[in-house]
């Protein structure tokens, strides 16, 4: 109707401005000859009119077969009654009642899906029913004149229907959808790529088609509904179709919706795809333009920033901040899942967490063993001591007491672990993964996993040793001790830094050690020892307790003093802090209590000295401190 409106306007415009008829070379001669009216057919538009193109044409039919179509009162009447349907029996019926054309049948194909999903019906009973077949017959025998946007959605409802793919129907249909891909607009495509990409996954040939043909019409996207829907629902199955839409949501950032960015993030996550300027530029939207984020979009962001490890502190503290009042009335899995994701960015709310150790105590009888193990290697990671940290550990004992026999390996051990480096656990814990029978399993075995596990196991012993003197044993053999030590990794600044300017310090490579492996699981930068009169003493001679195996037996003399040098990087602090993670405040304490004066070397401190006489002025300055700290706590 409305392509027929336009061209009557236009024609009764245009007639008016209709060129006239060339005139005879007689009337040219003569000045007072007229010339004769320009007269437009009485019942055609200018031809003209039929030189645009008309968006219809693109559907296969004439904009003239439509609107006879369209017309038809009868065809309208069909259409109402299919929409009106209510159950398989009436539209079969209205299918006798009427000769239906291919799209009249491929609309009531597709009525006949959504029912059976709305009312749950067993599709099989509708497969089975002769009068579906014979819908199935007249669409088959006139597919060529199904209407796109009918096509696409009959071939969603067939699927949905459960006909065999094997079928002649079936493969009448796909092949028709395959041939006319290059007519569909792109929403079309769009809409088929998600239904298959949900449906069939990467094994459908339709679906690669499809994907194909999104690729190289990528520039027609539009809309943030489309970006977001392609990016979490296709976009993992094409690689160049991902970076496209990449883009694209790059350009549309700013119109996302916090529903939008959720599902974005959440897509770029399982995907593993870290798009630093499209989290950037959501993060900034997000916090510019939405005040209010409810709770589902908070743990999902937070989630799937922990999963790329893309660090946002506004965004972090944003969370933080509105995550807090909605705690107590959250569930253990998700209080456990949002902690867990500020562990592993290293972003330590105090109020949060404070207010997360006050839900366990709340609730701790709903809480089961692997939540509360969570949260305490949450809080062991951050280096998170609660304000009521006794009622907290009591509540913590209570609840593993005679429950470490059912946890797994692994997780018993990162358990106790975590208890260390909280300097909560207690002997009964010590006991049961010291003990012989617990560790065997792992001696000899090469694979990370089980190292990893040693070099824990080798730190709770270190823990057992040095901070529990209440604890009687059993310790981890000797030959345990001595850990793999780790594959070669690259020199970093800090590192390299702290060796050139410790060569001023130490005077002789005889008086210092570097890349020290301890038996206590922990590596020290470098080590020297001072005399009473803070002069480096070659370290050959002197035993050695803190290795596995000593090259001297000499005690030190009196007054001497044993010096660590620990390198402190960038990732070994919790996100922007100055303090240390939970495991490498343990390790400074280790060293430590193993007799050690430990020289701190924060990157933020010794790397804004540029030149290597500042740095070894730097050195001596804190080596002297340090010194004068343990004189004055002597006395």
């Amino acid at each position: 109707m409305a392509a027929r409106l336009v061209q009557r306007c236009c024609w009764r415009h245009l007639t008016t401005f209709a060129c006239a008829p060339a005139a005879s070379p007689a009337a040219l001669l003569l000045p007072t000859a007229k010339l004769p009216a320009a007269r437009a057919p009485p019942h055609a538009p200018p031809a003209s009119i039929h030189t645009f193109p008309s968006k219809w044409t693109a559907d296969r039919f004439s904009v003239k077969e439509q609107e006879e179509e369209n017309r038809s009162t009868e065809h309208k009447a069909i259409l109402n009654l299919i929409e009106a349907a209510t159950s398989p029996q009436e539209l079969f019926q209205l299918g006798e009642l009427h000769s239906l054309s291919s799209n009249q049948a491929s609309l009531m194909v597709t009525r006949l899906s959504r029912l059976a999903a709305e009312k749950k019906l067993e599709t099989g009973d509708v497969l089975q029913d002769e009068r579906f077949q014979q819908l199935l017959e007249i669409v088959d025998s006139q597919i060529s004149q199904v209407w796109n946007n009918t096509l696409v959605n009959l071939l969603k409802s067939l699927y949905l229907l459960g006909l065999e793919s094997s079928s002649k129907e079936m493969q009448s249909v796909e092949h028709e959808v395959l041939w006319r891909l290059r007519r569909l607009t792109f929403r079309q495509l769009a809409s088929l790529a998600e239904f298959l990409a949900v449906r069939q996954g990467k094994e459908s040939k339709l679906l690669s088609e499809v994907i194909r043909k999104l690729e190289l019409r990528w520039t027609e996207l539009e809309g943030t509904r489309t970006v977001v829907m392609l990016i979490a629902k296709v976009g993992h199955m094409s690689p160049v179709l991902m970076d496209r839409l990449e883009d694209k949501a790059l350009e549309l950032a700013e119109h996302f919706s916090p529903e939008d960015i959720r599902k974005i993030t959440l897509a770029l996550a399982y995907q593993n795809r870290r798009s630093v300027p499209l989290l950037r530029a959501m993060s900034y939207h997000l916090i510019q333009k939405h005040s209010e984020l409810n709770l589902s979009i908070l743990m999902d962001l937070i989630f799937a920033y922990g999963k790329l490890n893309f660090h946002q502190p506004q965004v972090f503290q944003k969370i933080a901040t509105d995550l807090q009042p909605h705690v107590p009335a959250m569930t253990p899995v998700e209080v456990t899942r949002c902690l867990r994701s500020f562990a592993l960015l290293k972003w330590l709310s105090l109020p949060l967490c404070e207010a997360i150790s006050q839900y366990a105590l709340d609730n701790s009888k709903q809480l089961s063993v692997s939540h509360l193990c969570s949260i305490i290697m949450s809080f062991a990671r951050l280096n998170f001591q609660p304000s009521g940290s006794e009622d907290f550990f009591n509540m913590a004992h209570e609840e593993l007491q005679g429950q470490l026999d059912s946890l797994e390996p692994q997780l018993l051990t990162d358990l106790v672990w975590s208890l260390c480096v909280l300097q909560q656990a207690k002997p009964h814990y010590l006991q049961r993964v010291l003990a012989p029978s617990f560790h065997s399993g792992i001696r000899g075995n090469p694979s990370p996993r089980a190292q990893n596990l040693r070099v824990k196991l080798i730190q709770i012993n270190a823990a057992a040793k040095l901070e529990s003197p209440e604890y009687q044993g059993p310790f981890l053999p000797a030959e345990m001790l001595s850990a793999a030590e780790p594959a070669a990794e690259k020199v970093t600044l800090l590192q390299s830094s702290l060796r050139e300017a410790l060569a001023g310090v130490l005077g002789s490579q005889d008086n210092g050690r570097w890349d020290v492996h301890t038996i206590y699981g922990w590596q020290i930068d470098a080590e020297m020892v001072l005399n009473s009169e803070n002069k480096p003493l070659p370290l050959k001679d002197f035993a050695a307790p803190h290795l596995p195996f000593s090259e001297g037996t000499k005690p030190l003399p009196p007054g001497a003093r044993r010096i660590a040098f620990l390198r402190w990087e960038f990732p070994n602090f919790s996100n922007r802090s100055k303090e240390l993670l939970g495991r490498y405040a343990m390790a400074r304490r280790h060293v430590q209590a193993a007799g050690f004066l430990v020289v701190d070397v924060p990157h933020y401190e010794l790397l804004e000295l540029k030149l290597e006489r500042q740095r070894t002025a730097y050195l001596r300055d804190k080596l002297h401190k340090v010194v004068a700290k343990e004189l004055a706590s002597a006395q």
